[in-house]
């Protein structure tokens, strides 16, 4: 599985940054490929609500503000399941995490008649890491759960974080995005036949068990 790790923190060294890569570690550990990124680190335009309110999002689902926006969008549609971590402001997402999923959004909720969005049914894990107070980070990831079910995705798990809780929620992060990565096993079923037969012989062992044997005269 492919995994696309996104980012949306300009502290390098912060809680947010660590939370990436504990689910970059999980997925490679989960004998996966993860490509991480940071949103901040592209030119991203906040939605311009073209024309009378919608632009081309609406009908052919592209963007026509010209910066990295579809760059990232490719990206997304490359992946295979994702990890989106942001930190919290005001109990909200980061603005660049914001300005990005706002347009992303516009362009892949709006899509009917058998067209997909291009993360619809794919896994997602969503992280909201409160680096300050710690306040917030339930009605971020309220947020982040909104944005996942208009986006068709498959929310796999949703994992909030502080500085309090930073040693064992590190660790629920990794764990998180190996099982993510980890195949279920297969149920190895029988033919029906030999299902059949199965019952047939188990029925007359318990009939052989059951049996009496004469006494001696």
């Amino acid at each position: 599985m492919k995994v696309l790790v996104v980012i949306s923190s300009s502290n390098a060294n912060g809680l947010t940054a660590a939370c990436g890569e504990a689910a970059r570690q999980g997925v490679v550990d989960g004998k996966s490929p993860a490509r991480v990124i940071n949103l901040n680190e592209f030119n991203i335009l906040r939605c311009a609500e073209c024309d009378n309110g919608w632009g081309p999002c609406l009908t052919e689902h592209r963007c026509r503000l010209e910066d990295d926006f579809s760059q990232i969008q490719d990206m997304f549609e490359a992946a295979e399941g994702f990890v989106l971590v942001t930190p919290v402001y005001f109990g909200d997402a980061s603005e660049t995490f914001k300005a990005f999923f706002d347009r992303l959004r516009r362009c892949e909720a709006t899509k009917k008649n058998g067209k997909k969005s291009i993360v619809a049914n794919k896994p997602a894990v969503c992280i909201a890491a409160a680096g300050g107070s710690g306040h917030g980070v339930i009605h971020c990831l309220g947020e982040m759960e909104r944005l996942v079910q208009r986006l068709s995705a498959e929310a796999f798990d949703y994992i909030p974080i502080t500085q309090r809780t930073r040693e064992y929620q590190i660790e629920t992060i990794h764990d998180g995005l190996v099982a993510m990565c980890t195949p279920p096993p297969v149920e190895q079923t029988l033919p029906l036949s030999a299902r059949r037969r199965s019952r047939s012989g188990r029925r007359s062992k318990r009939r052989i068990g059951r049996r009496r044997t004469p006494k001696d005269s």
